[in-house]
């Protein structure tokens, strides 16, 4: 079994408070959980309105096809029209090793 964990750190455009980027992070969210199957978490930034970080994981048995996963989970979040990616890092572990 292997877990892909890829960490976002998004700029979120046009907010103005918490509630609203917490309305974005959220939408977001759901529509990775949705479409992807993937776990998702904000992890960072919490209380800053304009910065989010959110954290993507999918388990399974192939790196390739975990690693295909998160590649369409990158493309959504690129095509996010609330956010923007300033940084991105993807993990691929072995939980055994």
């Amino acid at each position: 079994m292997l877990v892909a964990v890829e960490r976002f750190d998004l700029r979120i455009r046009s907010v103005h408070s918490l509630k609203q980027k917490r309305h974005v992070v959220k939408t977001l969210s759901a529509a990775l959980r949705q479409r992807f199957g993937v776990t998702v978490a904000e992890v960072d930034h919490h209380d800053l309105w304009q910065r989010a970080t959110i954290a993507v994981a999918a388990v399974g048995h192939e790196e390739f096809h975990l690693r295909r996963v998160l590649h369409e989970v990158e493309k959504l979040v690129d095509r996010w029209a609330d956010v923007e990616v300033i940084d991105s890092e993807l993990s691929v572990l072995d939980p055994d090793d």
